[in-house]
Parts: structure tokens; C-alpha cells; sequence
């Protein structure tokens, strides 16, 4: 079946060139950030098909070497630069075990781009730091391609509505962006002077979770920090929660909302207010996002404002973010 025209020309040329029908087993494989966008990949994908999938870290799917991958695999892996070592190593091995392969990144000419099959290009202001529409992100680019497999495996054919949601995304987070500005600007201060920041969510939302405690608390600010699932929560986590203890909740608008509503009454029982942040989806102006697409972007939402705010601890801490880094692509490692 044809694609939009709104869609990607890379997403078209990678499925097109794709037996869908005969996909039996969807891995999802990245690093770091980039592993981040696979949750809520594998949760759009578990919503409309029966397809199985796992998201890895790439060392360790080279590692573990699944006995499920074979000729019938499809591997969607994604590193920003396309240099990650692991990453690139993954496809290698991928394609060795006869798996057809996909890499986004922002470089299609990079070690990645040559080492898949198919190489999907998307742009990131986080490296350039040139503004984009979020339509050309990351998130946007897999989201195309599990919803247009989907609809070429013979499923559901939600390639039109997904095109137009993703129209309508940045003036939602330019919108949510002018919406939290003054919580940002209440909590911004608060935050900076916490030594431990924890991130909480579920769902298609996790990935955000794991990407700001990760990527940008821990690597750019050096706040230690752990995205907590928010059922995962009340399984040891909850423990340390005090009047002291600071907290991020992302509140999304898929399936699992009420395990982010439980956690985050808990919260507010035990915790200060003045330390737990909510970003609550259902608070925005989704005007052009289709009901069945609000918690798939959501994350991005949450992603893109949660940047900025960011860049306001750093102010409050006179700490520069990737300048300021030791390690990450400045010694060997």
C-alpha cells in the first residue's frame, strides 16, 4: 500500500522495500537518549499490532545475542551522530544474523547510516542548536515507521491521522512551552539546589523520564537522578520519599495514566510541594492531535519543554550544560 506523501522520503524508501507481511519480530536498539525514543516505539507498536518486539541497549543485544533474531527481524536502531560504537555494532551484527536493518540518524553519511540497510534522516536542535519543527524529529521519524508498518503488515491504516497529529505537534509544545513557563520559573530554583532529582512516568512516557535523568540531569548538570516507573514506584522506591525529596512527574494521556495519578497522590501525601513538579498532559491545548495519537506525543511534549527547563537550573547553578562535560566525546572511553 502506498505511503503518505507527508511521510519521510527515507521512512517511505525503508518500508517500501520491506516484506511487512513477513516481519515476525520487531527490535528496537539504541543508547542513551536514542534508547529513550524505543519505549514509546515498542508501546505504539504493542497498542495496534501483534508483532512481538524487545527494546535493547545496543551492547547488550550484541551481547545477548537473541536467538529470535533471524531472517524474519526487523532492527530499528538510532543514534544522533550516527557514530555511537555500539550502535553501529549492533547493525553489523544484526544484518550478519540476516535481519533487515534501519537506522535514523542525523547523519546519514556516518558509520551508522553505512552500516544499515535503510538509513532514516531526522533533525535534532540539541546538536545543531537550530530550532526545528518537531514533525522532523526523531520520535516523529519512528513513529512513522511502526504506524506505516502497521498499516503495510496488513493492520490498521492510521498513516493519514498520525500525519496530521504530527502537523499539528510543535504549535502544541510551543503552546505547553508559554503554558509551564511560570512553574518552570517557580521551580527552577528549588531544583537547582537539590543534589538528587528524581524523574517519574510510565508508559509511552517513560522514555522521557529516562532521557532527562539520564542525559541531561546526570551528563549536563551532574544532579544524580533515576527515572522511576511510576508502579515501579511502590515496589522499594517509595522509601525514600520525604518533605525533602525532589521529583519531576510526567502525567501522560495513554493507558497507563492511572498508575502516574497513583504515584502521584502519594507524592503530595508524603512529599512537599514545593518539590514535586507535575507536568500533567491533560492540562494542554492539543488542538490537531488525534485522540488515539495524545499519548504517543505527549513524551515529545514533556521532552521539548523539559529541555528549556533545563537550561534554567543550569542558569540558577551557573553551570553550562554540554560544555561543560568531562567524559561524553572528549576522552576515549
Amino acid at each position: 500500500m502506498p505511503l503518505p506523501s507527508t511521510f519521510d522520503p527515507g521512512v517511505v524508501a525503508a518500508l517500501s522495500a520491506l516484506d511487512a507481511a513477513a516481519v515476525r519480530h520487531v527490535f528496537f536498539v539504541a543508547c542513551g537518549g536514542s534508547l529513550s525514543i524505543m519505549h514509546p516505539a515498542k508501546f505504539l507498536l504493542d497498542q495496534h499490532a501483534a508483532i512481538p518486539s524487545d527494546v535493547y541497549n545496543a551492547a547488550e543485544f550484541t551481547s545477548r545475542a537473541p536467538r529470535t533474531l533471524n531472517e524474519q527481524s526487523l532492527v530499528i536502531l538510532c543514534s544522533m551522530t550516527g557514530t555511537t560504537r555500539e550502535t553501529t555494532a549492533a547493525a553489523e551484527f544484526a544484518r550478519a544474523k540476516g535481519a533487515r536493518t534501519i537506522g535514523l540518524t542525523v547523519e546519514p553519511d556516518s558509520p551508522l547510516g553505512k552500516a544499515v540497510d535503510h538509513v532514516v534522516g531526522f533533525e535534532a536542535p540539541y546538536t545543531t542548536g537550530v530550532p526545528i519543527d518537531a514533525k522532523n524529529s526523531n520520535y516523529a521519524r519512528i513513529y512513522q515507521l511502526v504506524i506505516g508498518l502497521v498499516a503495510q503488515a496488513g493492520g490498521e491504516d492510521l498513516t493519514q491521522p498520525l500525519s496530521i497529529s504530527l502537523a499539528a505537534l510543535q504549535p502544541a509544545i510551543d503552546r505547553a512551552q508559554d503554558q509551564w513557563a511560570p512553574m518552570f520559573a517557580d521551580y527552577a530554583p528549588r531544583m537547582a539546589a537539590h543534589d538528587v532529582i528524581y524523574t517519574m512516568a510510565s508508559g509511552a512516557s517513560y522514555g522521557a523520564a529516562y532521557s532527562f535523568a539520564i542525559c541531561v540531569l546526570m551528563e549536563m548538570q551532574w544532579i544524580n537522578s533515576q527515572a522511576i516507573h511510576a508502579n515501579e514506584f511502590f515496589h522499594g522506591p517509595f522509601e525514600v520519599l520525604d518533605k525533602d525529596r525532589a521529583f519531576i512527574l510526567m502525567k501522560g494521556l495513554d493507558s497507563t495514566r492511572p498508575l502516574e495519578d497513583r504515584a502521584d497522590e502519594f507524592l503530595h501525601r508524603f512529599g512537599s510541594d514545593r518539590n514535586i513538579m507535575v507536568l500533567d498532559a491533560a492540562t494542554l491545548d492539543l488542538t490537531g492531535i488525534d485522540e488515539r495519537f495524545r499519548g504517543n506525543l505527549a513524551p515529545l511534549i514533556f521532552f521539548d519543554t523539559l529541555w528549556r527547563f533545563a537550561y534554567k537550573v543550569a542558569e540558577q547553578r551557573d553551570h553550562t550544560m554540554m560544555e561543560a562535560r568531562r567524559y561524553m566525546k572528549k576522552i576515549s572511553y
